[in-house]
């Protein structure tokens, strides 16, 4: 595996932050299996779309209201004709074998990793 050094004032630019998904629907439109998540990032941040492969582990109802872990300081990226606003985090062990980042604790919305 090839890693490429950072230094802290990289990882300082990135935003990451703990965030509740308030909406979860089907992405048909999709090449790969996916869900359009609406999700609060608190007052700060407010509400972002995203896209997420991650319909082989999770449900609809499993997600809504499960806080995860996204970067809200990339651009936006159009997928089809959604408009992805953040990117939710996740472990990738293989090809859409995605399990998500979130807190162990239900915590305020907006908080950034650090």
């Amino acid at each position: 595996m090839n890693q490429e050094t950072i230094t802290w004032g990289d990882f300082e630019k990135v935003e990451m932050r703990v965030g509740t998904i308030l909406e979860v629907n089907d992405f048909p439109e999709a090449r790969k299996p996916a869900y359009q998540l609406t999700i609060d990032f608190g007052t700060e941040i407010g509400i972002r779309k995203s896209s997420a492969q991650i319909t082989k582990h999770y449900t609809k109802e499993q997600l809504n209201g499960r806080q995860i872990v996204a970067v809200v300081n990339f651009p936006k990226k159009q997928i089809g004709k959604f408009m992805s606003e953040c990117l939710v985090l996740g472990a990738v062990a293989g090809e859409g074998d995605i399990i998500l980042l979130a807190p162990d604790f239900k915590i305020e919305n907006g908080l950034r990793i650090a």
